[in-house]
């Protein structure tokens, strides 16, 4: 998707873009309302194309360097498509530890990617966490949205091996 295909296609081919335009209408195109308008082109897109970043920075009037780095600075945001499912290690001090880079590194050996990549299959995203803030029992791992502690290399990847093997079938 280019940008020329994101204004080609708006407003009737394409109601995702309709409906972002909505949004920075409704924020009255106010570049402090930056990270609402990328979090609603997310939520309708799955994800923030490089062509996504520049059509929200083109209307916005900001430079596309100061959108990309709001995008690539929070983890909440995702650059690429991600996975059916999702996997996130902690990479703390206190889950780094306690074995989170074995953990990290068992779940990369096992899907056959390394951490901020998604399956050929788009069922596994691996990533990492700075800190989820579950010290007391690290190490800690986020499975589609819910913390597990006091997890080891072998438990992770049984976990993950169920969603990689489902993708096959």
């Amino acid at each position: 998707m280019t940008t020329a295909s994101l204004e080609s296609s708006h407003p009737s081919a394409d109601k995702r873009l309709k409906m972002l335009d909505a949004t920075m209408k409704r924020h009255q195109y106010q570049q402090d309302a930056l990270i609402e308008i990328l979090h609603k082109a997310q939520e309708l897109y799955g994800y923030l194309e490089n062509d996504l970043l520049l059509y929200i920075a083109h209307e916005l009037k900001l430079p596309p360097s100061r959108v990309y780095g709001v995008a690539t600075f929070y983890h909440l945001f995702s650059l690429a498509p991600q996975g059916v499912h999702s996997c996130i290690v902690c990479t703390g001090t206190a889950c780094y530890v306690k074995g989170a880079q074995a953990i990290l590194a068992n779940v990369e050996k096992v899907a056959y990617i390394r951490a901020g990549e998604t399956t050929a299959n788009h069922q596994l995203s691996l990533l990492t966490a700075r800190c989820l803030g579950a010290c007391g029992i690290a190490p800690a791992v986020v499975f589609d949205g819910t913390v597990l502690g006091n997890q080891t290399p072998e438990s992770v990847c049984n976990h993950v091996q169920g969603w990689l093997q489902h993708g096959t079938d």
